[in-house]
C-alpha cells in the first residue's frame, strides 16, 4: 500500500524524492513547450514590419541637448524603457510601476556587448528628473528626457521599444506595455519560482495556500517595510537611499 503524501496546511504534499523528480519532469515538458513557443514567438517579433521616427529629435540628458540618434552610441540597436513622470512630484510621488522597472534596468553590460544600447526616457523636465536619478543611484544607464516629443519616442509613456540605426535613418522595432515589461524584472521570475509565487490575488493556488493580495502589493511600503500604498508610502527601493525620510504625503502633482 502506497503511504498518502505528508501534507501540512498551506504547504505542498511531502513525497520521497524519486515521486519529486517524477512529478518535476511532468512540468518539465510543459515548460520546454513555453520555451519552444517564446522561441516562435521571438522569430516573429524579429519579422514585424519597423516604423521610421525623427533620428534628429531632441532628447535632454547628462550632457545637454542631444539628437535621438546619440542614444545609440556606437551601436545600431537601441533599447528604451519609456518611465512615466508626474510633474512637481518629489521623488517617492514618482510612478512605482516605472520604479520597479527601471530599478531592474541598473546595468548594460551584457547588452553593450551584444553592440545594443539602453536608456531610459521620460518625459519629466530634466532639472526634475536628474535629482531624481542621482537619489535613486542611477549610475550605468543614462536617463533622457523626451519632453514634448511625439509618440514613439515621447508621447505615451510606459513601454519597453527597440530601435534599429541605418545610417542616419532611425527606425522603431518594437515596443511592449503592461506585462510585456516583467521580461527585464528578474524579481518576478525568482518569485514565480517560489512555493507561493507572488502572493497576489489574481494567481490560482491550491487550496489553503496563503491569501493572496491585490495586484503589485509590494511595489510600495511605509518607513518600517510594510507594503501599503498610503499616504506614507513610497516606491520600495527608495527606502535604501539616502535621504529617504518618512513622508505624511504621497506628493502627486495635486496631491501635496
Amino acid at each position: 500500500m502506497t503511504t498518502p503524501p505528508e501534507r501540512a496546511p498551506g504547504r505542498p504534499p511531502v513525497v520521497d524524492m524519486a515521486t519529486w523528480q517524477g512529478a518535476r519532469e511532468e512540468l518539465l515538458a510543459r515548460e520546454k513547450a513555453h520555451t519552444r513557443e517564446g522561441d516562435a514567438i521571438a522569430a516573429a517579433r524579429r519579422r514585424l514590419p519597423m516604423v521610421e521616427v525623427d533620428a534628429a529629435a531632441e532628447v535632454v540628458g547628462p550632457v545637454g541637448p542631444v539628437p535621438f540618434s546619440a542614444l545609440f552610441g556606437e551601436h545600431d540597436r537601441l533599447v528604451v524603457y519609456q518611465h512615466m513622470w508626474h510633474d512637481g512630484a518629489p521623488h517617492q510621488g514618482q510612478c512605482e510601476g516605472c520604479t520597479t522597472t527601471a530599478w531592474h534596468l541598473h546595468d548594460a553590460t551584457y547588452l553593450d556587448a551584444h553592440g545594443v544600447a539602453l536608456a531610459i526616457l521620460t518625459t519629466g523636465r530634466w532639472e526634475e528628473v536628474h535629482p531624481f536619478t542621482d537619489f535613486m543611484g542611477y549610475r550605468r544607464v543614462p536617463w533622457y528626457s523626451v519632453r514634448g516629443l511625439p509618440d514613439p519616442i515621447g508621447g505615451n509613456m510606459g513601454h519597453l521599444a527597440s530601435f534599429l540605426r541605418d545610417g542616419d535613418r532611425v527606425f522603431l522595432t518594437y515596443r511592449t506595455t503592461g506585462r510585456g515589461n516583467e521580461r527585464v524584472n528578474y524579481s518576478l521570475g525568482l518569485l514565480d519560482m517560489t512555493a507561493y509565487g507572488r502572493g497576489e490575488d489574481w494567481e490560482d493556488m491550491p487550496a489553503g495556500w496563503p491569501t493572496g493580495r491585490h495586484a503589485c502589493w509590494a511595489w510600495r511600503s511605509d518607513a518600517e517595510g510594510n507594503p501599503t500604498w498610503g499616504p506614507t508610502s513610497r516606491p520600495v527601493p527608495q527606502w535604501s537611499r539616502p535621504g529617504a525620510t518618512p513622508v505624511t504625503t504621497l506628493g502627486r502633482d495635486g496631491e501635496r
